[in-house]
Formats: structure tokens, C-alpha cells, sequence
């Protein structure tokens, strides 16, 4: 049987992938932050919580002892390093901190199973937010296209990204980097615009609230759902040789397109409720993101069962049956 250990293993993706891998028949382990509000921590893992309860291990990036231990108690085949400080807008509040989780910390994950076992297969999740507003002529995002982030998200997973390579590299290490493009789901933050739209809306037309406030409307993302993009995780690191992945559907929508979307689907004129906040926009504003994820398709196979729409409409009716 497999063994993997997942970062971040509460989050989004991390509930997602604990899942697929179950189903794969994996022996599944997983990486908790301490919380005061422990329910809160394992909220997205109550579909799996009995048959992982056991495996669950109180670590943090920005402690190498607490990642030596989890390795030594898990002893994975697999690590998919999930974990992060992953809001872009909160990294310019939390700069710093940003660095030292979201970039430092996959430098402790990676001196951490090159000690304790170096043949170890890593995932790492690197984000299309390091791509910045750098873009090719063809209006996509690919592999080769220079970096140049534009927040201290973006510039932290730059350094994931490079220290990967470097120790894949320098010590013949099994290191992947999967760029992933906007993922979203029913399980995504609410203070994540997809999540914030969707749940808001369906707030509105439930007479709960009044308006919404948003920042950039015309900034356009590339979105696909969390499900399809776990699975690609799995795929990336099943390849003999570690390399590099662009992850997206190839198809970008603006905030507005959401917005327009959710409050149509929903029979509501969103020209009555958006209001625009200045707190909301980015110091740097980042306007498009399209992924080209050719190399991913057909060296490795993936491909996204998902639509722009499918999305959303599952986020409706995950929101309209909670509030």
C-alpha cells in the first residue's frame, strides 16, 4: 500500500486529494496547523475523518523539526506540499509571513526528506499567480513564459518554485511543480472572490444582504475546479521523470463574467447591488491569466472534466442549501 503525506491536508485541495487518494487505496497522512477552534480545523474532511483521524499530524512549514517528524511517523512514498499562506490579496497585509510560509517553508520540507529520505517522490503546488503580468504573444501562460510576480504570494512561490528545481537538480530528487491556475470549489474560503460572489449572491436573493463589494471587475482568471486539479497532482507525480506542469483549462472569464453569471443564474440584476471598494483592489493589480496546459495533456494525459459553468452552478447549490 502507498503512503502519502499531505500539507495543508485541511484545506481545499488538501480535502480533495485525501479523498482521490483514499479511493487510489493510498494510506493517507496529513499535516494540521494548531487552531484554538479545533472543529473548525477538520471541517472539510468530515466525509473522510473516521479513516484518517489517526493519521493527522500537528506540523507547520516554518518548523523543520515538526516536518522531520511527520515524515518520520508517515514514512510516505508521496508528499504533496499543499500547504501555504494562499490568500494573494492578505500577502501585501502579511508579507513576511507570506515569505516564510508560503516560500521559506518548502525549503524546510524539501531539507527535511532529503535527511530523512531523499528518494521520496514531492509534489509542489506552484501557482500562476508567479507568472505576473507576463504573457505570450498568443495571450496564454505556458511553462517557458518569464516570470515577474507582482505580490508576495507570487514572489514566494518563485522561490518554491526555483529551490524545487534546484534540489531536484543538486540531489537527484523526485521534485514536481505543478502551475496551477485558479481552482475553486464549494470548499473555498469565503474570502476567495469566487466563494464570496456565489455566497453572497445567494444571500441577496434570500433577502440576508444588500449589496456586494468587490475590487477589480476586469481582472480575468483562468478557473477550473479543485477536483480535476487534485487529480493532476497525482498524475504529475506517477510520471517516472520529475518535471514541470501548467495546469488550466485554457479558458479565462473576468470577475465581472462571474458575477454576471451567478446573479443571472440566481434572476437578480447585479448593476443593483455590485459596489466597488478600494480596499479591495491590489496595490499591483494582476489582470489575466490563461493557462496553456498542452504539456500537462499530453505528456501526462490530464484533462478537466469541469466547465466554467459546471463550477459555479455546484457553488450555487452548495450555498443555497447552508444559508
Amino acid at each position: 500500500m502507498k503512503r502519502a503525506l499531505i500539507t495543508g491536508i485541511n484545506g481545499q485541495d488538501g480535502s480533495y486529494l485525501a479523498e482521490f487518494l483514499l479511493e487510489k487505496g493510498y494510506q493517507v497522512y496529513g499535516t494540521v496547523k494548531r487552531n484554538s477552534v479545533s472543529e473548525n480545523q477538520t471541517a472539510r474532511l468530515d466525509k473522510i475523518f473516521p479513516k484518517i483521524v489517526d493519521n493527522l499530524i500537528y506540523a507547520d512549514l516554518s518548523d523543520l523539526s515538526s516536518l522531520l517528524n511527520a515524515i518520520h511517523i508517515s514514512r510516505p512514498n508521496e508528499i504533496y506540499n499543499l500547504a501555504a499562506q494562499s490568500h494573494v490579496r492578505i500577502s501585501f497585509d502579511q508579507p513576511v509571513y507570506t515569505a516564510l510560509t508560503t516560500g521559506v517553508g518548502t525549503l524546510n520540507l524539501l531539507e527535511a526528506a532529503r535527511i530523512y529520505d531523499p528518494s521520496v517522490k514531492i509534489y509542489q503546488a506552484s501557482s500562476s499567480e508567479m507568472f505576473g503580468n507576463n504573457i505570450d504573444e498568443d495571450g496564454f501562460q505556458r511553462e517557458t513564459t518569464p516570470m515577474s510576480p507582482v505580490s508576495p504570494y507570487g514572489c514566494s512561490k518563485v522561490f518554491s518554485y526555483n529551490i524545487c528545481r534546484n534540489y531536484r537538480k543538486s540531489y537527484n530528487m523526485h521534485v514536481s511543480n505543478g502551475i496551477l491556475f485558479n481552482h475553486e470549489s464549494p470548499r473555498r474560503g469565503s474570502n476567495f472572490v469566487t466563494s464570496k460572489v456565489v455566497k453572497t449572491a445567494v444571500q441577496i436573493k434570500k433577502g440576508l444582504a444588500t449589496e456586494l463589494r468587490l475590487g477589480n471587475l476586469d481582472a480575468a482568471r483562468d478557473w477550473g475546479h479543485a477536483k480535476d486539479y487534485v487529480e493532476a497532482m497525482w498524475q504529475i507525480l506517477q510520471q517516472d521523470t520529475p518535471d514541470d506542469y501548467v495546469c488550466a483549462t485554457g479558458i479565462s472569464h473576468t470577475v465581472g463574467d462571474l458575477v454576471n453569471y451567478t446573479f443571472k443564474k440566481l434572476d437578480l440584476d447585479p448593476t443593483q447591488y455590485i459596489k466597488t471598494d478600494a480596499k479591495y483592489f491590489r496595490p499591483e493589480e494582476l489582470d489575466v491569466l490563461k493557462g496553456d496546459s498542452s504539456k500537462l495533456r499530453d505528456k501526462v494525459g490530464w484533462e478537466p472534466k469541469y466547465s466554467f459553468e459546471d463550477l459555479i452552478d455546484e457553488m450555487i447549490e452548495y450555498w443555497d442549501e447552508r444559508i
